[in-house]
């Protein structure tokens, strides 16, 4: 009876128990499940090729599930691998629910032994390997090697060389053991000119802007004729056509020849066709909202002529309606022609709805320097929340505003399988990164301050708080970088003007919506009264309100060193000889609304700031300026537009104010006709400065090309500096000048101006001309 009860303990039951589940699981794992498993696979027929190396290339691997596509895809991967003739695999069973794989291929006989490029004179053998992609001890593929003289004769072409030709001589063959190409490499052409016939739309020279094909300066720079270059400049002239509603234009290029073939003419034959009107809109596909609401989002109305962008915006915008409630819905316009109403076109938005989602995980990939928190801030999704496809777009413009990321590849989010039927969404933030740090030598010079140089080191995604950990940091670009900050250091040497700054810059102090700026700085400046030297530091503390306004607190510690004062100088300077210690703060508000910050042609620009200097002297300083920008006239594209440009500044300092921080007026970018602080009070033909300044210029500037590189611009400008708060001598002068864009010398254009002053105030200095010109490398 023990040895029954002692049987049928509980620690022989657990013990028992478990032997049976195993053998049952042991059993289980045995019987069939229904899949096909890859027991083997093998490589036939290879003889150059070892089998491992084909093998490492399959993802099709034993012990793997059996599946055709997989399989077809490897099949794929060896054929890319240009060591094969064909490739084939077959598929025999080994047992119950087993297969073996069979990899049949036929390899190419022979390895090149040899490449040689016969008349080739203006590329290296290294060079021309890169563009044929062929290499000593390879396997011969005939088939490649004809693509690869296909792939010279492109190059050349490229080149400016179109009558170049490539004759494979050896290696078409399987037997060949060498691959001989016989370049016949031609002449360089020259593009002479390029010209359009036909076209009423816009002028040949606005065309001239939509087309690659150059014909440089005079015909003879930058001109290289690359014919498959010109033929797509034929569809791009189409394309640029249909989007202003020529649905109809027909482009045909002719190369013009010189008798010595040396240069070509690109006539492009232009039949515009007609323009198309809109007949009207229609929507189709709408039902989760009133179709009413819909109807009133497009811009495009009956009656105007076909604006193709003007349609995309459209589709874009009602495409946004629905993604603010977390629908990625599809908007496509399509076009008909009424047979009954030649001439006008029928524009159809077709939307496909989908079923509103919330973000569900936000996967970031691509940022191996830059701090997750410093993308996370610039998101404007949250998980949990509808997921609004617009802010999915203003989430990629605001990483691409950071400028840390690369711009040939723009950040991109998107939603990973957006058509499943869950209601949370992934969505992942596509980055790729960039450098971000450069060292510029410059120099410039200009009617105001003279010659100088520049050197800056700049790094727009610096970061204090990373300190290297070790020589790899460096190496590897880590140290002090992921952060999101600026940081700036610069070196202006110059004639009569020096400045030596230093600068840090948080967007997101403490991943908030405010930013800091911290500096500090040496400047020296000569002029005609005295020479000034300030040293000093910077705080300022900001906030963006919205889109268009910020505002800011800021603080600055200076000394302010005023020598070189003659000895019979008015008191004003003589006051301030030697240091002078100055604490300011100034709080400053902006509102920003142009649509460009080099050359503004729409929008408005508006800053006031107050500031209260203590120290040596006590003074407030109150500063107004406002800038609007309009556009008068502009060509059917869009184009060449000419703009209006209003600029006004109102200045009001205490009467204790030093002469070194009144208001002074003349020069390039105040009172153009006048010399640099040559307007204001005088004393002894010492400029004092003044205590109230009112400044205003009416500009007008016209392109005079069609890429708008060349501006003529014509001005009035106008205003007064007094010693106190009032209008006692008011200035006024006018002018013309030129504006010349060069891309290599910078994004600011030059400037030459030639001011004519109308009406003077006693001991004003003239100077007619003024101009401002500077380049960086």
């Amino acid at each position: 009876m023990n040895r029954l009860i002692r049987a049928f303990s509980p620690v022989r039951l657990t013990a028992g128990a478990l032997a049976g589940f195993l053998v049952c699981a042991a059993l289980l794992a045995q019987a069939p499940t229904g899949k096909i498993i890859v027991e083997d696979v093998r490589v036939q027929g290879n003889r150059l090729v070892p089998a491992q190396e084909i093998v490492n290339q399959l993802k099709t691997r034993p012990g793997s599930e059996y599946a055709q596509s997989t399989v077809e895809e490897d099949i794929r991967q060896l054929f890319a691998t240009k060591k094969f003739g064909n490739v084939q695999a077959q598929k025999q069973v080994s047992g119950e629910n087993k297969v073996i794989v069979y990899f049949s291929v036929v390899e190419y006989p022979s390895l090149i032994q040899d490449i040689v490029y016969n008349g080739a004179k203006h590329f290296k053998k290294d060079e021309l390997n890169t563009i044929t992609g062929l290499r000593k001890g390879t396997p011969l593929n005939p088939i490649a090697n004809q693509m690869a003289c296909q792939a010279i004769v492109r190059r050349y072409n490229e080149e400016g060389r179109p009558f170049s030709n490539c004759d494979l001589a050896e290696g078409g063959k399987a037997g060949d053991t060498r691959v001989v190409f016989n370049i016949t490499e031609g002449p360089k052409v020259k593009i002479k000119g390029i010209e359009c016939v036909g076209n009423t739309f816009v002028s040949t020279p606005v065309l001239k802007t939509h087309v690659k094909s150059s014909s440089g300066l005079f015909g003879v720079f930058g001109s290289d004729y690359n014919p498959f270059l010109a033929t797509l400049d034929e569809q791009s002239l189409i394309e640029y056509y249909k989007t202003y509603g020529f649905h109809d234009v027909k482009v045909k290029l002719e190369p013009r020849w010189a008798p010595d073939s040396q240069s070509v003419t690109l006539v492009y034959h232009i039949d515009e066709g007609q323009r198309y009107k809109v007949a009207g809109i229609s929507l189709e596909g709408v039902k989760a909202f009133p179709k009413e609401a819909i109807e009133r989002i497009p811009r495009t109305r009956a009656g105007q002529f076909l604006n193709q962008q003007k349609v995309e915006s459209d589709s874009k915008n009602i495409g946004d309606y629905y993604g603010h409630s977390g629908r990625n819905t599809v908007v496509r316009a399509e076009y008909f022609y009424p047979a009954d109403d030649p001439g006008t076109v029928q524009v159809q938005y077709q939307v496909m709805e989908r079923p509103p989602a919330r973000v569900g995980d936000i996967v970031i990939v691509g940022n191996d320097v830059t701090r997750q928190s410093v993308i996370l801030r610039s998101i404007e999704l949250y998980p949990g929340q509808i997921l609004s496809y617009p802010n999915m777009r203003m989430s990629e413009n605001n990483l691409k505003r950071l400028g840390i990321f690369d711009p040939d590849v723009p950040p991109r989010i998107y939603v990973e399988n957006p058509d499943d039927d869950n209601e949370f969404k992934k969505v992942i933030v596509d980055l790729r990164e960039t450098h971000t740090g450069s060292l510029v030598f410059g120099v410039g010079v200009n009617s105001d301050a003279g010659l100088t140089g520049s050197i800056v080191l700049n790094e727009r995604n610096f970061d204090i708080t990373r300190p290297p950990t070790s020589f790899a940091d460096f190496l590897e670009g880590r140290a002090f970088r992921g952060g999101d900050q600026e940081f700036r250091a610069e070196a202006v040497p110059g004639i009569y003007f020096q400045r030596y700054t230093v600068s840090l810059r948080e967007p997101s102090l403490f991943d908030s919506k405010y930013s800091l700026e911290t500096g500090a700085y040496y400047y020296d400046r000569l002029y005609n009264e005295y020479t000034e030297t300030r040293l000093g530091g910077r705080v300022a503390l900001g906030r963006r309100l919205n889109q268009y306004w910020q505002a800011s607190v800021a603080l600055r510690v200076e000394d302010v060193s005023v020598h070189n004062v003659l000895p019979f100088a008015p008191q004003d300077f003589q006051n301030v000889i030697g240091d002078n210690f100055a604490f300011g703060i100034r709080p400053t508000i902006v509102r920003d609304s142009r649509d460009s910050f080099l050359r503004p042609t729409e929008g408005n620009r508006f800053e006031a700031s107050v500031e209260q200097v203590l120290g040596d002297f006590t003074y407030p300083i109150v500063n107004v300026e406002d800038n609007q920008y309009w556009t008068t006239y502009q060509r059917a594209d869009g184009s060449g537009r000419h703009v209006l440009a209003f600029h006004s500044q109102v200045g009001w300092a205490g009467a204790n104010t030093p002469v070194y921080d009144r208001f002074y007026a003349g020069g390039y970018r105040s009172l153009r006709g006048f010399e640099f602080r040559g307007v204001g009070p005088d004393a002894f033909n010492y400029k004092l400065g003044g205590d109230f300044m009112l400044l205003s210029s009416l500009e007008y500037s016209i392109p005079l090309v069609a890429n708008e590189a060349l501006q003529f611009v014509t001005f009035v400008d106008s205003g007064t500096v007094e010693r106190r708060l009032e209008m006692k001598d008011y200035r006024v002068s006018a002018g013309v000048g030129l504006r010349i864009a060069v891309p290599m010398l910078g994004p600011v254009p030059i400037a030459l101006d030639l001011g004519f002053p109308i009406v003077k105030g006693p001991g004003d200095n003239e100077q007619v001309f003024s101009f401002w010109l500077g380049f960086f490398r």
